[in-house]
């Protein structure tokens, strides 16, 4: 029984694809689909970031103020923060052994020129890219 049922798709199949013709597009199709595409609105999208440069000023600033501020107090503890006791901080192994750790200045020179090189880099990596895909 399935045989038969095979064999009968089979013809219909061959029937149904004899019987249609192949269908082409006009000899104009691809003219008349550009000149559609051309006539489209095209609506630009603009990029408008999640924090704006002013913003981002005013964080770094902002930063930077804070950085000055705590190093460059005039050697005095905020009132606040002499009431806190960090002894239990320098028992503990770990934390104890940190405090006697001194950065090498040559790691420090290559943080800061790390650092240098990445804030340079940045902007000239965006503008090369934007102007690649203008």
């Amino acid at each position: 029984m399935n045989n038969e049922t095979d064999k009968y798709l089979d013809d219909l199949t061959k029937k149904v694809i004899k019987e249609s013709s192949l269908e082409t597009p006009s000899v104009d199709f691809t003219v008349s689909v550009m000149n559609q595409i051309s006539g489209l609105n095209t609506t630009s999208i603009t990029y408008k970031p999640l924090i704006s440069k002013w913003g981002w000023t005013l964080i770094f600033v902002i930063s930077v103020a804070l950085v000055v501020f705590v190093m460059y107090d005039g050697g005095t503890t905020p009132s606040w923060l002499g009431t806190i006791d960090f002894s239990i901080l320098y028992d503990n192994k770990i934390i104890g052994a940190l405090s006697n750790f001194k950065m090498p200045k040559l790691f420090v020179y290559a943080m800061l020129l790390f650092g240098l090189m990445f804030s340079i880099q940045i902007p000239y990596l965006k503008y090369h890219f934007n102007k690649r895909f203008e």
